[in-house]
């Protein structure tokens, strides 16, 4: 049976914010919601977000799972595991993510921090010889 909800909750269709839709407030929420209107205000969610072509999204910061943007998006961002910025998006304001992609004909302006990534592993300010060494010593070739 585990395997059938599973299958179930992938086909899911998002919850809607219609075009003519304008809401002012804090949005939570676990699953996947589509933006088409206007939100102003504070995203604090565990699903993903997905602001279409026309939609703007005005918010001192936004948390989610992962962030699709087609529209303009205004604030603090922090998506756990990516951030897609689609040709002819708009994105003012910080963008903490794990992966970020940005296509051709995006303005982004802001500042971008890439998290997720394990502060033990650092190989651009090391020597060569040195991380050679680490390697034959983890496979056992010392």
């Amino acid at each position: 049976m585990p395997k059938r909800e599973g299958k179930v909750k992938d086909h899911v269709k998002p919850v809607l914010l219609g075009r003519t839709t304008s809401f002012t407030g804090i949005l939570k929420f676990e699953t996947t919601l589509r933006i088409q209107g206007s939100f102003r205000g504070t995203i604090e969610a565990s699903g993903d977000l997905i602001v279409d072509k026309d939609a703007i999204v005005e918010a001192d910061h936004i948390t989610v799972s992962s962030l699709t943007v087609y529209g303009s998006i205004s604030g603090t961002v922090y998506a756990v595991n990516k951030v897609d910025m689609m040709s002819g998006a708009r994105v003012h304001g910080d963008v903490s993510a794990a992966r970020l992609r940005i296509a051709d004909g995006v303005l982004f302006e802001g500042r971008c921090k890439m998290t997720g990534v394990d502060k033990d592993i650092e190989i651009f300010h090391r020597p060569t010889e040195e991380i050679k060494a680490d390697l034959q010593r983890a496979n056992g070739r010392l």
